[in-house]
């Protein structure tokens, strides 16, 4: 049996948005190449295999190749990989995923150097990152994430009452934003009493306090039979979700590229956000999307009724249709796979 061409590595045994796209392009990667998960479980995706395994496996090159590659997307990633290549010196090629749009810290940097080629989710994260061969943007699985046939219904379903609702989605925590979610709802629910709010994602063990304060400050304002805490879901309940609510939120203080907003346009589900990731570029010039500069949580609510009506289903065939066109996942791993021939065939 020939050697994987492809090893796609996940040593983060939470899931993360990292996991999330490297899941997605995993998914379309494995209908045409050979290829072997490294570390924790993805979604939809092979059993995977331990680094040992992978270091075993990698002694030899796939056929027809001179090289096999390593997809990397994080520090203990790019280290397992360098060790496999350098001193094992097994032939692979690594690859880097970067999204960062900030300089990274100087050991990052330094893995990073070692890359056989990197990849930047946009033109800004390609500014802070040397060696990349191409800017490809992050894509989500469209066969997955996809309008409802009947919005209305598909709330009902859910079982959360009311009779639609805004969800914000991500770690909660600061960077995220979810207090800046938390406040503009209490703001805006009081005066649209058939709306819940959902807030999907999972607070780790040093954002338990952060989360313990959301919960008293939603007590405070008597609402809290109509905000949810989902915790973490799966991408299958995650898109269930989003085609369900009518607006998607999303307010971090930073984000390297953010997927949720795709996953909501897929979904057929416009969002709010602020500037930053690839935010702007999801909003099509403010078309399927709103991003914000002021966030006073009384203007950001007075804002959602009036987005949640311009850019309500009628529009949703033409959010989806730009999210396949500009950002499925199918693109961005037929563009990554173009990558990784150039790759496989280089000498030395």
């Amino acid at each position: 049996m020939s050697a994987p061409e492809l090893y796609i590595t996940n040593f983060n045994k939470n899931f993360t948005g990292v996991s999330a796209t490297a899941a997605a392009v995993a998914r379309e990667q494995m209908k045409s190449m050979n290829l072997r998960m490294v570390g924790h479980q993805l979604p939809g995706c092979p059993p995977p295999i331990s680094k040992k395994e992978a270091f075993q496996l990698s002694r030899d090159a796939p056929d027809g190749a001179k090289y096999s590659i390593w997809h990397v997307r994080r520090n203990p990633e790019m280290r397992a990989a360098i060790w496999a290549r350098d001193v094992l010196r097994r032939p692979i090629k690594i690859v880097f995923t970067s999204s960062a749009q900030r300089l990274h810290s100087a050991y990052p940097r330094w893995l990073i150097s070692k890359m056989d080629a990197v990849i930047a989710t946009t033109e800004k994260a390609a500014e802070f990152v040397p060696n990349v061969k191409a800017v490809i943007p992050h894509g989500v699985d469209t066969n997955l994430f996809k309008p409802a046939e009947n919005r209305a219904e598909a709330w009902k379903a859910l079982g959360f009452g009311g009779e639609y609702g805004i969800v914000t989605a991500g770690r909660i925590r600061p960077e995220k934003g979810t207090d800046r979610f938390v406040e503009a709802m209490i703001k805006y629910l009081p005066h649209h009493p058939t709306c819940h709010a959902l807030i999907v994602g999972k607070a780790t063990r040093e954002h338990q306090t952060f989360l313990t304060e959301l919960k008293s400050k939603i007590s405070q304002s008597s609402l809290t039979d109509r905000f949810h805490f989902t915790g973490e879901c799966s991408p299958q309940r995650m898109a269930e979700l989003l085609r369900a609510c009518s607006l998607l939120i999303a307010l971090p203080r930073y984000e390297g590229y953010g997927v949720t907003p795709l996953e909501a346009l897929a979904s057929g589900t416009p969002f709010i956000g602020t500037d930053v990731g690839g935010f702007r570029g999801f909003s099509d010039d403010g078309k399927f999307g709103k991003i914000i500069g002021r966030l006073d949580p009384t203007v950001i609510a007075r804002d959602w009724m009036s987005t949640i009506s311009d850019l309500k289903n009628e529009h949703s065939e033409a959010m989806r249709t730009f999210v396949e066109t500009h950002f499925s996942s199918s693109k961005e791993a037929s563009e990554i796979n173009a990558i990784y021939r150039a790759l496989r065939d280089q000498r030395g």
